[in-house]
């Protein structure tokens, strides 16, 4: 593939693709003095990557920089678009490209997170054998996405969101460059405008690029025969910002984090917010909920056990109503979580439980609380000596009710928070009378 000067008819964010590496904005931590990328650059070499990052932050234009720069060929694809029969020709005319020119050739494999398991192994004797220098770029987690044999075999580098003072170089350059951006059109941006053009790209250059290419061809000249670009021009030409978040990918995994961490710290605002950006995110309202009821069991627990019946009742309010209308039941209910006392006492305390069961097997229930429907099972003792606890005084019996080797054992040790502080009281009360029956009995 050439790098020639693209078409003057193709879109803004394409034209301005930097033509060397100083033309290229952000990624300072990956291209500043003596940075890795820096170096392979100065030094006209390339080598395997897989470049992980968000979208638009430059991952196709750093690819094509440094091959470039090396000299070598360069193949580019999508994985979305390709196959292993794609690979197998470009292994061939790698092959007869190194037989007789000598020069190496670097495969771009952009969203190289859509190739299965089998077409990326279709890689690795090529890429281990020098024959192909692989780059590729994913926006989502390689850890999760690629084999673990192909990133031993490239460098996993981190492209982070292009920062505000990055977009706002974008924006100036697209204004003042005259054959590759709107120089022409002699456009100035008000501030406002500025501002809602970075905010809405969320990072993205080519959104950010998009955009303003779209409000320069809604400018008209004022009353002064100024060509400017307006907030209101600018909200036009974007309409809405588009959410970055992956429903299946890390993003998803970090947002749902942030909600319970908000949740369980009771920042209300904290979980309202990260709540919304799941819902403007194309997120299932169910999934929401049932992450939230969990949480209502887990982390609230019987501190406050309304907070599971409202759990249920938002999820079957949103069932009746769905969305718009229903969402309001996750909002409702993430706040009263977040402003829930909290204890996860009933959590460890099963944990507990299940841990004692699984690792001690099947011990023998007591049997005075074993249930005796026979005459032979009576025979036996089964419910022999049981106290039945209406009988007593407050309902208080001095009884084991677990297996001998686990007798006194204590699981659920209630907070201080809550509900459960009252819970707490009632339970130290009752061992404080059954301690005073076994006094008297033994007296």
């Amino acid at each position: 593939m050439l790098f020639n000067d693209v078409d003057g008819l193709a879109p803004l964010a394409t034209r301005l693709r930097p033509r060397n590496l100083d033309e290229y904005i952000g990624q300072k931590h990956l291209l500043g003095p003596g940075k890795l990328l820096r170096l392979l650059y100065e030094q006209g070499r390339v080598a395997s990557l897989i470049l992980w990052g968000p979208p638009g932050v430059g991952k196709t234009s750093l690819a094509r920089l440094l091959t470039k720069k090396a000299e070598a060929d360069y193949v580019e694809f999508s994985a979305v678009l390709s196959g292993i029969k794609d690979v197998r020709e470009v292994v061939e005319k790698a092959r007869k490209t190194r037989q007789h020119s000598g020069r190496p050739t670097v495969l771009f494999v952009d969203e190289i997170h859509r190739f299965n398991k089998a077409q990326q192994d279709a890689f690795l004797p090529h890429v281990e054998g020098g024959l192909i220098t692989l780059i590729g770029a994913t926006t989502e987690n390689p850890s999760f996405e690629i084999i673990p044999a192909l990133i031993s075999r490239a460098r996993v580098l981190v492209l982070e969101p292009l920062t505000a003072l990055d977009l706002e170089d974008l924006v100036d350059l697209a204004l003042s460059d005259r054959k590759r951006g709107l120089g022409e059109l002699e456009l100035f941006v008000e501030p406002k405008a500025m501002e809602l053009l970075i905010e809405s790209s969320g990072g993205d250059a080519r959104s950010l690029l998009n955009a303003l290419e779209l409000a320069s061809g809604l400018v008209r000249p004022d009353s002064d025969g100024q060509m400017v670009v307006t907030q209101e021009i600018v909200e036009e030409s974007v309409q809405k910002k588009a959410w970055r978040y992956d429903k299946g990918g890390e993003e998803h995994f970090n947002l749902i984090s942030a909600l319970h961490k908000s949740l369980r710290d009771s920042d209300p605002d904290g979980a309202l917010y990260w709540l919304s950006r799941m819902l403007e995110g194309g997120e299932d309202p169910v999934y929401l909920l049932r992450r939230m009821i969990r949480f209502a069991s887990e982390d609230v627990g019987m501190a406050d056990p309304r907070a599971l019946i409202l759990g249920t009742s938002a999820l079957e309010s949103y069932r009746l109503l769905g969305s718009p209308e229903g969402d309001l039941a996750l909002a409702h209910l993430a706040v009263h979580l977040a402003c829930a006392p909290k204890s996860n006492a009933v959590y460890a305390a099963f944990g507990e439980a299940r841990a004692d069961a699984a690792k001690l097997g099947p011990l023998p229930v007591p049997l005075h609380i074993r249930n005796a429907p026979t005459a032979l099972m009576k025979q036996l003792g089964y419910g022999k000596n049981y106290k039945y606890a209406h009988d007593y005084e407050d309902a208080a019996v001095d009884q084991e009710h677990l297996p001998l080797e686990l007798a006194s054992r204590q699981y659920y040790r209630p907070s201080e928070r809550g509900l459960e502080k009252e819970i707490g009281e009632f339970l130290r009360a009752r061992r404080e009378r059954i301690k005073a029956m076994r006094k008297k009995d033994k007296d």
